[in-house]
């Protein structure tokens, strides 16, 4: 397929029409096909309208505006595309509107055009079972707004032939986007990674370890998330994030790890869906105060305090503090009475009975311990109030705003990468994508702030490993089972950049 090649948009509702803008900017000729009349009209003046913004805004000249603006036009009826190299339909998510548009399509287009679904949740195996050509048929899953999301997710049946997925693939790749290979499973890569995101909040949530505002907080000023996960679930809605959560649970026969939360479900009933509705976990109604985190208050800093061995929080520290970490076996900070070391995934009170340390605080994993604003600290049952002021002093004398939580394991930013990168293991070694697919899946879909397995790599595949056993002999469940491909990088040592 070149650039003179004829692109079919079937759907011209938000998906469809930023479908055609960014391919006919590319230099595509687009036809789309809409079956309610005026809606494919409407979209390509919608599009229109858009590089003339962009043209205002020194974002796009004339020319090329008026240039893409004579390779956008409408069908007017199904049979008017005929002549597409490719169609991509992006009209409502039903299953059997989709496969009776892709049964009409085949008797409309050559028998060499590529059948392309935007679809987010159906199977591009069982969209094209009933195809007389069903090697045509592929997956092509943009992310809304489609024109700024850089992701697009090339999904293979089990019929897909190599070359319609590689035509495909370049297609994305020379309409601007970041294309990645997926295998046609439940939640094809992004919506089944990012599943213990909104997973392992809303189970700390349920089991008191702060409140959802201060959750967001340490996720995103210590995780270095573009948002926290109650803050986007409140964004996406309860309602569809729900549904996909309950899909892809449904979809892999109920395995433990995609259970849906009856918090959430107890929202959409409520018909709390987020700020579409007016209120989520947050309240979005004129003139409600959103909730602040619960920070610590000031605590005086503490009348002496050391640093021992070097790891990310001490090294970080001992520079913010403008003090020197002192070499030793074992990797450690005093501050009064009280001694703090980076969580390694057991709850505080746990690692205080093994170590023997009653006054101990646990840190949680930050992205970046130099700069960040929030750090999460869990206190062992035994840790004296005395020593948990003066570890909470200690930090914020750092530049730190506290938020404790509760003891539970993995704590919040550790635990929730863990899943992550176990998820993402799990998707690479059943062959659903490569790990630089899943990397650059969840940096450009969800804008993580780095990929899941990179993130392993950073942290260490062996401390990753370390969280998830605590966590599963902690609930005893299957849900924090490990993935194979994650157990053995870590017994070998292996990063997975590697």
């Amino acid at each position: 397929m070149t650039s003179d090649s004829l692109i079919a948009v079937v759907g011209s509702g938000l998906m469809g029409t930023g479908i055609a803008q960014i391919a006919a900017a590319a230099g595509q000729h687009v036809l789309v096909f809409d079956a309610m009349p005026g809606a494919a009209a409407k979209a390509v003046a919608s599009v229109g309208e858009t590089w003339r913004k962009l043209v205002a805004r020194g974002k796009m000249t004339d020319a090329d505006a008026e240039a893409a603006s004579a390779r956008l036009a409408i069908a007017a009826s199904l049979p008017e595309i005929k002549h597409a190299r490719m169609v991509v339909e992006a009209i409502v998510e039903d299953l059997d509107a989709k496969r009776a548009l892709f049964t009409e399509l085949e008797s409309v287009v050559a028998a060499d055009c590529i059948l392309a679904s935007n679809t987010s949740s159906f199977s591009i195996t069982l969209l094209a079972a009933k195809l007389a050509c069903p090697e045509r048929m592929v997956g092509m899953h943009f992310f809304n707004p489609v024109p700024l999301m850089e992701l697009v997710e090339v999904v293979r049946g089990l019929g897909t032939s190599e070359d319609c997925a590689v035509v495909t693939f370049d297609a994305a790749r020379r309409w601007g986007k970041t294309p990645v290979f997926a295998k046609s499973t439940p939640g094809f890569i992004v919506n089944r990674v990012a599943r213990p995101y909104y997973a392992e909040a809303l189970r700390l949530l349920n089991e008191g370890a702060a409140s959802a505002a201060s959750i967001d907080a340490v996720m995103r000023e210590a995780g270095g998330f573009r948002m926290g996960p109650f803050e986007l679930m409140d964004l996406i809605g309860h309602d569809t994030n729900f549904s996909v959560t309950r899909s892809i649970f449904n979809a892999f026969f109920g395995d433990q790890r995609y259970t849906p939360s009856l918090l959430q479900q107890e929202l959409v009933e409520a018909g709390r869906w987020g700020r579409k509705s007016g209120r989520g976990f947050f309240d979005y109604t004129e003139g409600a105060v959103p909730p602040a985190p619960a920070f610590e208050p000031v605590r005086p800093a503490p009348q002496h305090f050391s640093l021992h061995g070097e790891d990310a929080l001490t090294t970080a520290i001992a520079a913010r503090l403008h003090s020197f970490t002192q070499v030793s076996h074992t990797t450690f900070i005093t501050a009064g009475a009280a001694t703090l070391q980076l969580t390694d995934g057991r709850t505080a009170t746990e690692r205080a009975i093994a170590e023997r340390i009653a006054d101990l605080v646990i840190v949680d994993y930050a992205r970046d311990f130099a700069t960040s604003k929030t750090l999460a600290v869990a206190r062992a049952v035994s840790c004296s109030d005395v020593a948990f002021d003066a570890a909470v002093g200690l930090l914020q004398i750092a530049g730190c705003k506290v938020i404790c939580l509760r003891d539970l394991p993995g704590l919040a930013v550790l635990r929730t990468v863990s899943m992550l990168a176990n998820e993402a293991a799990d998707a690479v070694n059943q062959g659903v994508c490569t790990v630089a697919g899943v990397n650059a899946a969840m940096r450009k879909g969800v804008n993580y702030p780095a990929g899941p397995l990179a993130w392993a790599d950073e942290i260490g595949v062996a401390r990753v490993r370390d969280a998830l056993l605590c966590l599963a002999e902690y609930y005893g469940e299957d849900r924090y089972r490990i993935s194979p491909l994650l157990r053995e990088h870590a017994l070998a040592g292996r990063n997975f950049g590697e």
